[in-house]
């Protein structure tokens, strides 16, 4: 097997699989979850820079880099908060549909932010997730809001990245840095309270493991990432809401009606012709 493959599909499986960690914390605030993440990834984070001796970017800081990156953290922090809420509230089948959608709405915003051109079949496969979200807000009368809000923030962190020189470690390392002061005043602010969940040692042992699940997954993909081709990346990347799909259907029995299921096959059909779209498309002669 090519080691590119074996890594990404490692750091999916991985997200996939979260929502059985998660729920090990489940009856910890999803803000201290948060925040213990936070601090342990950068923990993680910076011992491994340490071990590789990869300190060079931190010469390449500027202004512009920084506003950034703090932007990148913000965006990183509220899809974190959402998703550990959605799985802490029994909305893994919620938080499923929002990776499901994700890489259409990545599609959507290089069309608005980067004006990058779409094919028409990207547009038709926008319109069959456009067409997914609004049967399920007609079903559920209200918009799927947990995963429209889980697709966009990871899509505008996703954007902010794909902008960044950081690779995938530094990256983590400075978002998690810039976070940091906030996570270790309301880590000590619960504490002075006596309403930390560190009082538990099950939970504190979950809670320090989310740091190296945070940065291991992230190495994972990135070493994935750079030895095989975006196309077969893009398709093993719907390993994970499809995990997070089954544990939510077939583990914690949330509820997927037949009206449900139109919903997420709409948005399945138009994930499908986006990927056959990137998978057989021909590369475009550039004139001089």
């Amino acid at each position: 097997m090519n080691p590119g493959i074996a890594f990404a599909a490692l750091a999916y499986l991985t997200w996939g699989l979260f929502p059985l960690y998660l729920k090990q914390v489940a009856s910890v605030p999803a803000l201290e979850v948060v925040a213990h993440r936070t601090v342990w990834s950068l923990v993680f984070s910076l011992a491994m820079l340490a071990v590789l001796r990869r300190w060079s970017w931190l010469r390449t800081l500027s202004a512009e880099l920084l506003w950034k990156t703090a932007l990148s953290a913000l965006f990183v922090a509220a899809n974190w908060l959402g998703y550990v809420w959605a799985i802490a509230t029994d909305h893994v089948v919620d938080a499923s549909l929002g990776y499901f959608i994700n890489p259409l709405v990545n599609v959507a915003l290089g069309y608005l932010v980067l004006h990058e051109r779409l094919r028409a079949a990207q547009w038709v496969a926008i319109g069959f997730a456009t067409g997914g979200v609004l049967w399920l807000t007609w079903q559920l009368g209200h918009a799927p809001w947990i995963s429209l809000m889980l697709a966009v923030t990871f899509g505008l962190y996703g954007l902010m990245r794909k902008t960044s020189p950081l690779g995938a470690i530094e990256g983590l390392t400075l978002e998690t840095l810039l976070l940091a002061p906030i996570a270790i005043v309301a880590l000590a602010w619960w504490t002075a309270q006596g309403q930390h969940a560190l009082t538990d040692p099950a939970h504190t042992g979950w809670l320090l493991g989310t740091g190296p699940l945070t940065a291991g997954a992230l190495m994972l993909f990135a070493a994935g990432a750079r030895r095989i081709p975006l196309s077969t990346l893009g398709l093993i990347q719907y390993m994970s809401p499809t995990l997070q799909l089954l544990l939510g259907v077939w583990v914690y029995h949330e509820p997927m009606s037949s009206a449900r299921l139109i919903g997420f096959a709409l948005i399945w059909a138009g994930l499908a012709i986006y990927s056959a779209d990137s998978l057989f498309k021909r590369p475009q002669q550039v004139s001089g």
